[in-house]
């Protein structure tokens, strides 16, 4: 107990101003990976509030970068910080802050996305899947050209409960691009609606916590940028593999101004398209003529449990993809139009011959 009162009181030692350190190290952001610093601690403070209480805590920031979300994630307590940055130009400030924190902050100079986050903290902080999340928390000041690929890769291990989901429930607070936040957070019928909602909110609470204006950030973006708080659900709202569930999510949005059982067909062979799309919407019971945007969730899950249904009749189903086919068409097309212009030269040479 006296430990974590420490903690609670905890303030970093006077440091340098996270401005004065990108100054420093002659830090600049990178435009080719959708590098944005937010220099601005109160809003770094802001962002670690709606993470809920990190007294205590096990964290992991994702791409600390100058370290401005990470001093205001010591400042809140944490016991435990891990920050994983690819980028070798922050590592130098970031062991600064590592020295005015000793024992609290650990550095791995590497790719989230390949990082194994399931042994980055030791075991005994596991819960249960069904107990409340465990005393972890993910956080992130995301950029750009990661967020979607991270995200989706995140849901698949919520699904599968593997890498940070090893531990439990662990909640999440991440930032995005505008946009892509009202994608992750829009209801049934919303023009945001889209791939992402669907597969964000079958397997999690998803709550909007406020918007950051471009402004904030340095250098500015182009758009304002959205904080978004994830946490796991006990059952996932469709149970069935997440390969399946995005296989049929994918195909339903791909034609969003047509009715969407043209996007439905896309998941069976021509040879029988109709029969098995006629099929699968009348064992899901789901309108035909919805558009992709206004099929609810329990309606998604109904579409998924028969098209399970129907690969456990055909299993080669499941390894069929629409594109592949469509790829092989223009191939041979292509074949064909290069063998006939090859044998109109040849004619025209034996002619004149």
């Amino acid at each position: 107990m006296a430990t974590l009162g420490k903690l609670a009181s905890f303030r970093l030692p006077p440091l340098p101003t996270v401005s004065e350190l990108v100054k420093l190290y002659n830090l600049r952001a990178e435009k080719q990976l959708s590098q944005n610093f937010l220099l601005d601690l109160r809003l770094t403070d802001k962002i670690v509030r709606k993470a809920g209480d990190l007294k205590g805590a096990y964290v992991c920031e994702v791409g600390p970068g100058p370290g401005g979300l990470t001093r205001s994630i010591l400042n809140a307590g944490a016991a435990d910080l891990l920050v994983v940055e690819k980028d070798s130009r922050f590592i130098p400030g970031l062991k600064l802050l590592s020295e005015a924190a000793p024992g609290r902050l650990r550095i791995v100079h590497g790719d989230i996305l390949t990082y194994r986050m399931d042994r980055g903290f030791p075991v005994n902080i596991s819960r249960q899947w069904e107990e409340d999340p465990p005393k972890l928390h993910i956080i992130g000041n995301l950029p750009f050209n990661v967020s979607t690929p991270l995200i989706i890769k995140w849901l698949e291990h919520i699904a599968n409960r593997s890498g940070p989901f090893s531990y439990g429930r662990t909640p999440l607070t991440l930032t995005f691009q505008k946009e892509v936040a009202e994608r992750l957070t829009a209801s049934t019928s919303s023009k945001q609606r889209s791939r992402l909602s669907i597969m964000s909110q079958y397997l999690c609470t998803v709550h909007s916590c406020f918007t950051i204006p471009g402004r904030a950030f340095v250098p500015k973006p182009e758009v304002d940028v959205g904080v978004v708080r994830f946490t796991p659900l006990v059952q996932p709202q469709i149970q069935q593999p997440f390969k399946l569930v995005e296989k049929v999510v994918r195909n339903v949005f791909q034609f969003r101004r047509k009715h969407f059982y043209k996007g439905l067909e896309k998941l069976f062979p021509e040879a029988c398209r109709v029969e098995l799309t006629h099929e699968i919407l009348e064992r899901a019971d789901v309108d035909p003529t919805l558009r992709s945007t206004e099929i609810k969730i329990s309606q998604f899950r109904a579409l998924c449990d028969a098209y399970a249904h129907l690969c456990s009749l055909d299993p080669s189903l499941i390894n069929y993809e629409f594109r592949e086919e469509l790829g092989q068409k223009k191939l041979k097309t292509e074949q064909s139009r290069k063998m006939d212009t090859r044998t109109d030269t040849e004619t025209k040479d034996s002619i004149e011959a």
